[in-house]
């Protein structure tokens, strides 16, 4: 469940967070930006549910130095899990290095307690080769999971972006590294939702997918998936 608009404030963020519990299950995270930690942290309070903080969002800049102190903020300030945004332009002009470095810093600054999911915006990236490289890179660099969007460029989640990501995420598997898979932006039905939890269990088996290991970003679901189950 995520909160990341620009004209978010207390009340509506307060008011978001307090459906991340529900009698039927709780979300994975609640997620928003960090200016929200401390209104967050107190509506989630006694729900169990992990509060994450995006960082380097969303434009996914190239300093790394500034990365780094952003998440170490959010973490000092309460952060459960941290989702930040690769430096996918730098990339694209043919500068690997600093993404590495980039992720590796953040994770350093997550320490040994919050969880670091790298945010790819595979939609800016383009081609699958390109979304496979990116992937390695913040697995390498890591990331406890990766995903596929920002939900502020277009297009966000692909069922192709998020199979190649997958393709990554087994290749580290089979050397005994979990890394989890999240696919976010533009997932708006629950028949999408679906398509990409298949995808998943697919490649690593039916019930391989919980929330230390696929998650989905799109509240808009929220209700319409407590409908269903209802």
């Amino acid at each position: 469940m995520t909160s990341l608009n620009p004209n978010d404030d207390d009340a509506s963020v307060s008011a978001l967070a307090a459906l991340a519990s529900t009698p039927a299950g709780r979300v994975a995270a609640f997620c928003t930006w960090p200016r929200f930690i401390a209104v967050s942290r107190k509506s989630l309070s006694g729900t169990g549910v992990p509060l994450a903080v995006v960082t380097n969002f969303p434009a996914g800049a190239s300093d790394v130095a500034a990365a780094a102190a952003e998440t170490a903020t959010a973490v000092a300030e309460g952060a459960d899990e941290v989702d930040v945004v690769f430096p996918y332009r730098a990339m694209l002009e043919g500068d690997d290095a600093t993404g590495l470095a980039l992720v590796r810093a953040c994770r350093a600054a997550c320490g040994s307690r919050v969880l670091l999911k790298v945010i790819l915006e595979t939609g800016q990236l383009g081609s699958v080769e390109r979304i496979r490289h990116a992937a390695q890179l913040a697995i390498e660099g890591g990331a406890h999971f990766i995903k596929t969007s920002t939900g502020k460029t277009q297009p966000g989640a692909t069922l192709q972006a998020a199979e190649a990501m997958i393709d990554v995420i087994a290749s580290f598997k089979s050397r005994g590294i979990e890394v989890g898979l999240k696919p976010s932006g533009g997932v708006g039905s629950l028949a999408d939702a679906q398509a990409y939890l298949d995808l998943y269990e697919r490649r690593f088996g039916a019930g391989s997918a919980t929330p230390a290991t696929f998650r989905i970003g799109a509240s808009s679901l929220i209700k319409p998936v407590l409908a269903a189950l209802s």
